[in-house]
């Protein structure tokens, strides 16, 4: 299924053809000036710019295709698998941050859903057809194919994320899971927790390989070895949340704190917690990742949950911004970019209880 997004309504602005009788030039002239050929002075490039400023001008997408050779179309393939299923809230705020990128630069975006077995054959049907003129990668594994298969394809991509296991060179954008996760568990720790619960993705994805990788290593710093018992992985929904928590609160020794990689598993563990009888913050703490969500808020005045927070808008916008660089420039060397999350304290954590 393909479904292409308009970056913008056509309006009534200016057309090319109007600008240009605007300016005593000739169309070619005003569309080699505006998409940067070399042949134009830096004089008419400016003229240009500053007339289509002031008089509206918007390139329809596919005038200004004509004009460059490309298709004006960034793909984003979403993989649908019977393991992992991709598309979920947090997928629309780092669609609208890439959709700010693409609409300043004219593009369209174009989403497909693939299955395990048909994802290559997608890309190279929108490469053969020429449909779109760079990827953008979703949920990478941790040896994830797609990545040497793109660069075998000659098409630009840019993955959200990254693939542990692999030693190539590609554009990615990430945020630091491992140090994330870490950072938080040390917070826990420093309240007295010493039986912390790691409710996490499914550990095949790369993000949540190292966000275990960064909770283990807290654990181990500290001289606690890490309790298989105390870790679970699956996809990030509110019943795992409530059916994780609500089974290792009722075992002979349950944990005092929770740490989870998605607000939506952190509302089933709340629930969890107040079906036991406890209270979030003073008999369990809780702390979680994602909660900048523009859909789901962590509370108005107070944040509700302790967070590691990182904007997954910010990452779209970034990630979009540097895959259309190397659109322009396809021999750009590959380019990395690691987020790094803050911690936002909230009212779900607080010193671990003392023994009974």
């Amino acid at each position: 299924m393909v479904m292409v997004i308009r970056s913008a309504l056509e309006g009534r602005a200016m057309n090319l053809k109007q600008l240009a009788a605007h300016l005593g030039l000739s169309q070619t002239t005003v569309s080699r000036a505006l998409n940067g050929y070399p042949e134009v002075s830096e004089q008419t490039r400016i003229r240009v710019a500053e007339a289509a400023r002031a008089l509206n001008y918007s390139p329809n997408a596919r005038a200004k295709g004509l004009a460059t050779g490309r298709a004006m179309a960034i793909g984003h393939v979403i993989p649908i698998s019977t393991q992992h299923e991709m598309v979920n809230p947090v997928f629309g705020d780092f669609i609208a941050g890439a959709s700010e990128a693409y609409l300043k630069a004219g593009y369209d975006m174009t989403l497909s859903l693939s299955g395990d077995e048909d994802e290559a054959d997608n890309y190279r049907r929108l490469k053969a057809k020429g449909h779109v003129d760079g990827i953008i990668v979703h949920g990478p594994k941790m040896a994830d194919g797609r990545i040497p298969f793109l660069r075998g394809l000659d098409l630009p991509f840019v993955v959200h994320g990254r693939a542990s296991e692999l030693d190539i060179p590609y554009s990615w954008i990430d945020m630091n899971n491992t140090s994330a996760f870490k950072r938080a568990t040390s917070f826990l720790l420093d309240l007295g927790h010493t039986r912390i619960a790691l409710l996490n993705g499914l550990e095949f994805m790369d993000f949540a390989y190292r966000r275990r990788i960064g909770y283990e290593e807290a654990l181990t710093d500290r001289g606690i070895a890490p309790d298989p018992a105390l870790m679970r992985g699956e996809e990030m929904t509110e019943p795992f949340g409530y059916r994780a928590a609500a089974e290792l609160l009722a075992a002979a020794h349950p944990p005092t704190a929770f740490l989870t990689s998605s607000l939506i598993t952190a509302i089933g563990i709340r629930r969890a917690i107040h079906e036991a009888g406890l209270e979030m913050g003073r008999d369990v703490s809780v702390i979680t990742h994602d909660d900048d969500l523009s859909y789901l808020a962590n509370g108005r005045d107070m944040p509700i949950f302790t967070a590691t927070r990182s904007s997954v808008r910010e990452a779209g916008r970034l990630a979009a911004e540097m895959l259309l660089r190397h659109i322009a420039a396809p021999a750009r060397d590959p380019e990395t970019h690691l987020l790094e999350a803050q911690l936002i304290i909230g009212g779900s954590t607080g010193p671990a209880p003392k023994p009974t």
